[in-house]
C-alpha cells in the first residue's frame, strides 16, 4: 500500500478531498526524502552550524532550518491545492499561486535543529486542513491530515487522514515506502517521560510533585519512570506510539505560555495522537479546541498515552494522584 493510498481509503474523506489528501501526502513524503539525502550529507556538504539568522520565534536559525524550509516551500508553493503555507520559518504564511485552494499546509520543516551539529534525530512536523472559509488560521478541527517524518536510523513517515494511524518506512534501496507500521497504536501507559528538567524548579508546584511522584518506587505502575530527552519533538512521541510514556512542555519563567508552537507543532501531533490512541493537553484542556490567532502562538503542552497524560492533568489540578 502506498502513501496516495493510506489516505484515500479513509472513510472520514469525501472522494475529492481524499484523492487531494493522498497526493498532498506523497507530495510531503517526496520533499522528507529530499530533506533526508541533506541531513544524511549535511556534514560533508558543509549544512552543519548557524545560518545566521533568527526566525520569528526568535530562535537562531540553523542552515538546516533554511534547507529544509526550502525543500517544503518549494514543493508546496506552486501546487494548485495549497492556499497558503505556515511555516515556523516565515513571519507571516506563506501565499502561494491559488489563495482559494482548499487546503492550508502547517509544519515545522526541521524539528529539533538544535541536533543538526551532534548526529542526533530530526523530524518534519505537517498537517494539511481545510481553509477557513472567512480567513484566518485553520483550527484544530480544520485539520483533515497531519503527521510527521521521523530522520533518524530509518526515515519514518507517520500519518494519520482521521482514520486510524500507520507508518511507512522509507526503502531507500528501491526509492519507496513501505508500510511498516498498519496500526500505530499508542499503549495506554508507558514507563518513560520527556521533559526538559533544566527548568523544572520554575515549574508550577504540582507539576514538581508530579515530577517527584513519577521518581518513586512503585512497580504496580512502571514506576520509576525513566527519563529520555534528545531535543526533537517527533522522536518523542514516536517513542510514545511504539513504547507509551509521555512528553510535557509546562510554562517557566522563560515560556509563560509554554514554549512550543500550536500551529504547526502541537495541533498536528494533537490530531495524529488522538487517532493512534494518545491523548493531546494543555494539562488543563483539550489542545485540539484551542483556536490560535497568531501563526506562531504558543501554549503548553503535554502528548502521549492516554493514561498518562490523565494523570498529569489531575496532578496540575489536585497536586495528587488521585
Amino acid at each position: 500500500m502506498t502513501i496516495a493510498e493510506y489516505v484515500t481509503k479513509s472513510r472520514r474523506l469525501e472522494p475529492s478531498a481524499a484523492r487531494d489528501l493522498g497526493a498532498l501526502a506523497e507530495r510531503l513524503a517526496e520533499a522528507g526524502c529530499a530533506i533526508a539525502r541533506e541531513v544524511q550529507r549535511a556534514a560533508l556538504s558543509g549544512h552543519t552550524g548557524y545560518a545566521g539568522g533568527e526566525n520569528v520565534s526568535g530562535d537562531r536559525q540553523k542552515k538546516l532550518d533554511v534547507i529544509g524550509n526550502d525543500l517544503v516551500l518549494d514543493a508546496f508553493r506552486s501546487d494548485p491545492r495549497i492556499a497558503a503555507i505556515v511555516s515556523e520559518e516565515d513571519a507571516q504564511p506563506v501565499p502561494t499561486k491559488n489563495p482559494q485552494a482548499p487546503w492550508v499546509l502547517c509544519t515545522d520543516p526541521i524539528d529539533g535543529s538544535s541536533n543538526t551539529d551532534i548526529d542526533g534525530p530530526l523530524g518534519t512536523i505537517f498537517s494539511f486542513a481545510h481553509r477557513p472559509d472567512g480567513g484566518g488560521l485553520p483550527k484544530g478541527s480544520d485539520i483533515a491530515a497531519s503527521g510527521y517524518v521521523l530522520y533518524g536510523p530509518s526515515t519514518i513517515v507517520a500519518l494519520t487522514a482521521g482514520d486510524g494511524a500507520a507508518a511507512f518506512t522509507l526503502d531507500a534501496e528501491n526509492d519507496a515506502w513501505v508500510l511498516t507500521h498498519p496500526l500505530l497504536r499508542c499503549p495506554e501507559r508507558g514507563k518513560t517521560f520527556s521533559a526538559n528538567l533544566g527548568r523544572s524548579r520554575e515549574w508550577h508546584p504540582h507539576l514538581r510533585a508530579y515530577l517527584d511522584w513519577l521518581m518513586q518506587d512503585d512497580p504496580q505502575t512502571n514506576r520509576p519512570y525513566s527519563l529520555r530527552y534528545i531535543g526533537a519533538l517527533c522522536a518523542y512521541l514516536h517513542r510514545c506510539f511504539i513504547e507509551g510514556g509521555l512528553y510535557f512542555y509546562p510554562p517557566d519563567a522563560k515560556n509563560r505560555n509554554g514554549k512550543l508552537r500550536l500551529m504547526y507543532e502541537i495541533l498536528p501531533l494533537a490530531f495524529l495522537a488522538e487517532q493512534a490512541g494518545g491523548k493531546a493537553s494543555t494539562g488543563e484542556r483539550r489542545v485540539l479546541e484551542l483556536e490560535a490567532k497568531t501563526a506562531h502562538e504558543r501554549a503548553p503542552f503535554v502528548i502521549g498515552s492516554a493514561r498518562d497524560v490523565t494523570t498529569y492533568e489531575t496532578f496540575l489540578r489536585k497536586g495528587t494522584a488521585e
